[in-house]
């Protein structure tokens, strides 16, 4: 099933659900002790997103003393991976840990809170989110679907994808199959690109088998996790179109109305946490992989996007995102919102964080 034919689908069967005609769990007491369940997106013990699930649920359980437990259940062992919110507005989990971008046919709104091409970095969103208004007009698109959402992290600055054949012009990329996600996804299909969906599990095998020609997943840990460079040599980075996705933990709206207020702020500060220790997960794994990879694994052949085709996937995304911007007035209010503190990052980063980084290969590059 194609993503946007799955997502549409998901979005009809939820509005059919009756999610707003379910009984509101009774006002839990400050001696009660609870168990909730947890569904992923992310196969068991997946390193990074999986693992930082799991770390969120155990901090609420050791910070709440026991009164609030969390079961974790990895993709597919309670629902489908992309029926997560599905399965907490339902109630049949109380939370998830996912990505934004997955829920995409409930409201496009949602890309800007995992990432779009050429968007915020990992540390920009965190900002955006956490002090720019971000969380709030979040709040606001999950309104109507009973869920509340909490940033939960970032990968980081993603990779741009696995290739079996190299990229000089835009002439190679017409016609390629290619897993890819979100928005980035959209700008590939309209430079000629066949785009695929797969969940996370199922990345190496569809690029193994040939269903697909290229894939992104996330940077060099999890791609070399997932075993991705058995199946293509060309490695292209960095990514157009993730340069800093979020993740987040989605509350059933009712369940977490009726948790004492203790209870309330520990998930809100467990998400915090999470959100710390997830990019530094990630920015500490990719660095000592990544310083090895090549030798570990001689047939990878690292490669950059041509200007050429970094151009023609800006024009694209730039088109995308005003199509999406369009689509209802909320979206376009988020749509606003990101992309001014967007511009405004762009113009600082461009006398700070691009400098120094140019210093530091100066004084210290091979």
């Amino acid at each position: 099933m194609k993503r946007r034919e799955f997502l549409t689908g998901a979005a009809v069967a939820g509005a059919a659900s009756g999610v707003g005609t379910l009984a509101a769990p009774a006002i839990a007491r400050a001696q009660d002790t609870l168990e909730w369940k947890m569904v992923t997106t992310w196969p068991k013990n997946a390193p990074g997103v999986g693992v930082n699930a799991q770390r969120f649920a155990d901090i609420v359980t050791e910070m709440s003393g026991g009164r609030l437990t969390i079961r974790l259940f990895a993709a597919g062992e309670l629902v489908p991976p992309f029926e997560c919110l599905d399965a907490v507005q339902a109630d049949t989990a109380q939370l998830a840990h996912a990505t934004p971008y997955y829920w995409v046919g409930k409201s496009p709104a949602l890309n800007y809170f995992t990432t779009i091409p050429f968007g915020l970095m990992a540390w920009e969103l965190s900002a955006w989110m956490h002090f720019g208004g971000g969380q709030e007009l979040w709040q606001e698109v999950y309104e109507p679907f009973n869920v509340v959402p909490f940033y939960a992290g970032s990968s980081g600055v993603q990779s741009g994808g696995w290739f079996n054949t190299e990229i000089n012009t835009l002439d190679d990329l017409k016609g390629l199959k290619m897993r890819i996600a979100g928005l980035g996804g959209e700008v590939m299909r309209r430079l000629g690109v066949a785009v695929v969906l797969t969940p996370p599990g199922e990345i190496q095998p569809a690029l193994m088998s040939g269903t697909v020609d290229a894939a992104e997943w996330v940077g060099p840990w999890l791609d070399i996790a997932f075993g991705l460079q058995k199946a293509a040599k060309y490695y292209y980075v960095p990514a157009f179109h993730e340069p800093g996705p979020g993740l987040e933990v989605i509350v059933n709206k009712d369940r977490f109305a009726a948790l004492p207020d203790d209870l309330k702020a520990i998930i809100k500060y467990a998400a915090r946490a999470t959100c710390e220790t997830t990019l530094a997960d990630f920015t500490f794994n990719n660095i000592k992989v990544f310083s090895d990879m090549r030798e570990k694994f001689p047939e990878i052949e690292l490669r950059q996007f041509p200007d050429e085709v970094i151009e023609a996937m800006g024009e694209k995304t730039r088109e995308v995102i005003e199509e999406v911007a369009e689509k209802d007035p909320l979206t376009r209010k988020v749509h606003e919102a990101f992309m001014t503190f967007n511009r405004q990052a762009e113009a600082y980063q461009a006398h700070f964080d691009l400098p120094v980084l140019r210093m530091r290969q100066l004084v210290f590059g091979g």
